[in-house]
């Protein structure tokens, strides 16, 4: 980090005649160095977590290291799926936390701690420390994903500031270097040494990142210690009141079902799932009853409902590369390439490194086809996306027919699978984001955002729910029918474009 500062021009959160990151103010290091090993640590125990589960069980790789908890695939998938569902969810209270309460910067330290700890609680033996741990990183981490953006933003004089962009993209940047690393690192680790020093290893990176953080706060802006709405007296009394009452009627109905003896692990995941549902199409169906807004917010809102519903279809699929795809590649992929062995969780290193070749690659040939009138409206983006995300795995079914009776395929059918996703998620992802804050209604400018993240969090709960009603989401027949739905919501986007361009207005 060192040999990138440079002396520069001073921006907000940079002392005048002070040193700058890359032209940048300094707290763009600071930002960066923390998210890079937040997702070090996030993206290193996810990477475990399907082997982990798996490993000591019956569809775990023969020979394969045990110590694990010994669960089949279809309770893996679920509970994946569950918490991947409940860090999106969870960063729309992490976002009203820091509007109402704390402050970016606190939620922020607070997050990390919370997330350092998780690691640290998944290390102990057994599945109560397992799941304590997996609760905690997941609040931790919908605390930090919602502010740390926000944060980034508040070190340059407002959205014109011509930096602002490039911000954004070294900072995507740490995002991708965190996510390509940790699997390499933890993966080996946890997977060849020893499961719980690779969840240790993942806190020993949240710590370095919160420790870099506190010594550099001082480079951060000072709108990001504010609380910009913050709770009367009465609301935070309100808030203690309603959160207290729901904290011991579960405990109270938790603990009758344990005391009876009729606890089982579908108690706690059902409820979770079914929460995954209902929470996104409540919040879209509040906004899209709320009488203050006009007319054209109105017709936005409507329009954007299909692009959420489309945003879900893909992430369902797309968030299975941990789950589904990745016990393929732990199980029948030969874990061999070019005469070098490697642990399957080398797998989830491969669409951050995809994502940092191919981003400026999709940059340019957006901007090249713009200068020529030719690029793509938003609609046709999300089209190739879901059809690309369909293709992922009309692909994965050739490997799959090829790992009979024992047969182990080549790891470059996983990698197939991964850049035909990759590509999908470049083509959808960015262009949501920015099609969200463009069609948000000035009253729910600053939630919308949230919201999409609530895409990913529908799409993991109807994988969960699958998978606990027992449908075989590594079969064959599952693959084939969620590629076939994805690639019709595909064209059924497509079909219906005039009628979604006339409510999305002006945004094209």
């Amino acid at each position: 980090m060192a040999s990138s500062l440079t002396k520069d021009s001073p921006g907000q959160g940079t002392p005048a005649g002070g040193k700058t990151f890359f032209g940048h103010p300094r707290g763009l290091a600071t930002l960066f160095m923390t998210e890079m090993w937040e997702r070090f640590s996030f993206y290193g125990m996810r990477a475990l977590l399907t082997v982990y589960l798996l490993s000591g069980g019956t569809d775990a790789k023969p020979g394969s290291m045990g110590g694990g908890l010994a669960m089949d695939l279809a309770t893996t998938t679920a509970i994946y799926s569950i918490y991947m569902a409940m860090v999106y969810l969870l960063t729309m209270p992490g976002g009203w936390l820091a509007d109402r309460l704390w402050g970016p910067r606190k939620t922020v330290a607070i997050a990390a701690a919370v997330i350092m700890l998780g690691h640290l609680t998944l290390a102990g033996p057994g599945q109560g420390f397992f799941f304590a741990g997996l609760a905690l990183v997941a609040i931790g981490s919908g605390l930090l994903k919602a502010n740390i953006s926000t944060m980034v933003g508040h070190l340059y004089d407002g959205p014109n500031d011509p930096r602002r962009d490039g911000a954004f993209t070294i900072f995507y940047m740490g995002i991708n270097v965190g996510a390509f690393l940790a699997p390499l690192i933890i993966g080996t680790v946890g997977q060849t040494v020893n499961w719980h020093l690779g969840f240790a290893l993942a806190a020993v990176g949240m710590g370095l990142g919160l420790l870099q953080f506190l010594l550099g706060t001082k480079h951060l802006s000072p709108e990001s210690n504010k609380v910009p709405t913050p709770l009367t007296a009465e609301e935070r009394n309100s808030w203690l009141r309603k959160g207290l009452t729901w904290v011991i009627i579960a405990a109270v109905f938790y603990g009758v079902v344990a005391f009876t003896g009729h606890f089982t692990l579908n108690w706690a995941m059902i409820p979770l799932s079914v929460l995954g549902i209902l929470v996104p199409a409540f919040v879209l169906l509040r906004i899209k009853r709320d009488k203050e807004l006009s007319q054209d917010e109105q017709s936005k809102v409507s329009g954007y409902i299909w692009f959420f519903v489309a945003a879900a279809a893909f992430w369902m699929i797309y968030d299975q590369g941990g789950s589904t795809v990745q016990a393929f590649g732990e199980v029948k992929s030969s874990g061999s390439l070019f005469g070098i062995s490697f642990p399957s969780t080398w797998f989830q290193s491969l669409n951050p490194i995809f994502v940092m070749a191919l981003a400026p690659v999709f940059a340019w040939f957006w901007l090249w086809l713009n200068r020529k009138g030719k690029e793509p409206s938003t609609i046709a983006k999300f089209v190739v996306g879901l059809v690309f995300i369909g293709v992922s795995f009309f692909f994965f079914l050739i490997p799959m027919a090829m790992a009979v009776n024992g047969t182990l395929v080549s790891p470059m059918w996983l990698l197939g699978i991964y850049f035909i996703q990759t590509v999908g998620e470049l083509c959808l992802s960015p262009v949501g984001l920015s099609l969200t804050t463009k069609m948000a209604p000035v009253k729910y400018a600053s939630q919308m955002m949230g919201i999409w993240f609530l895409a990913n969090t529908a799409g993991d709960s109807v994988t969960s729910l699958l998978a606990i009603g027992g449908v075989d989401m590594s079969g064959s027949r599952a693959v084939l029918v969620e590629a076939v739905l994805a690639t019709l919501a595909g064209f059924a986007i497509y079909m219906y474009r005039k009628k979604v361009r006339t409510l999305m207005g002006e945004i094209h």
